[in-house]
């Protein structure tokens, strides 16, 4: 029997995004916390023990962007409750810091926040377009992204993933982390830069790292169909 896959999405934009890639593989989509109708946990740990408690063992576990810093957790914590990850556009670390470079200043982060918090409306749509800077396919992907995006959240929501961005550090986690792991990034993804990819992917034991050229950060909707025959291959090993 194969085992359950369940994928978390990414920070704002909820399910729906990634919905048509994850439907062919028979797999669900777990809300992140505060999104649709799940509760609104604002403190990290809290909300990876709460979604591993909801994991059956051995689920494959995948996760996007804010997604996959989630799974990461939920992996190295929970060992028994991930078979297989899955981690798309991930990293260990959002923002920059000492050791780790490959990611946003600390300040930009900052101002994207104060930015949301006066008009998540209008920095939104900025955001999206930004984060496919560098795609060979950058005007569809953002037009796809937006058409698919779920209803905002509430601001309270949008602010605590914003806040486990700015504080998060999964680097010594990720070294704990047993079950056999892929990582698919984008080369071309300017907020989680392709040096993040490989530091986290040499940190995992065994990971395998696959990179998409002329992609940036969605690669489920820049390449959806190289990107479900890496996932298959994967879940079929």
């Amino acid at each position: 029997m194969t085992p359950p896959l369940v994928f978390l999405p990414g920070w704002s934009l909820g399910r729906g995004p990634l919905q048509a890639a994850i439907d062919p593989l028979h797999g669900q989509i777990f809300d992140l916390p505060g999104y649709r109708d799940a509760p609104l946990i604002s403190d990290f740990a809290a909300a990876a023990a709460d979604l591993a408690e909801r994991l059956q063992p051995g689920t494959t576990l995948g996760g996007w962007s804010l997604g996959a810093l989630l799974a990461l957790a939920v992996a190295a914590r929970a060992p028994e409750k991930v078979g297989k990850l899955i981690l798309v556009a991930g990293t260990a670390s959002f923002v920059q810091r000492a050791g780790w470079p490959h990611a946003m200043p600390p300040a930009t982060l900052a101002e994207f926040a104060v930015a949301v918090a006066a008009d998540p409306a209008a920095t939104l749509p900025r955001f999206v377009g930004g984060f496919n800077r560098g795609d060979a396919r950058a005007r569809d992907v953002t037009r796809q992204l937006l058409d698919l995006a779920d209803r905002a959240p509430p601001a309270a929501t949008l602010a605590t993933g914003l806040n486990w961005l700015r504080d998060v550090d999964l680097r010594d986690l990720a070294r704990q982390v047993k079950a056999p792991t892929l990582l698919i990034h984008g080369a071309a993804d300017p907020l989680m830069p392709l040096a993040a990819g490989e530091a986290l992917a040499a940190a995992i034991p065994g990971a395998r790292l696959e990179v998409f050229a002329d992609c940036a950060h969605a690669p489920f909707i820049s390449r959806p169909d190289e990107f479900l025959a890496r996932l298959t291959a994967f879940i079929d090993d």
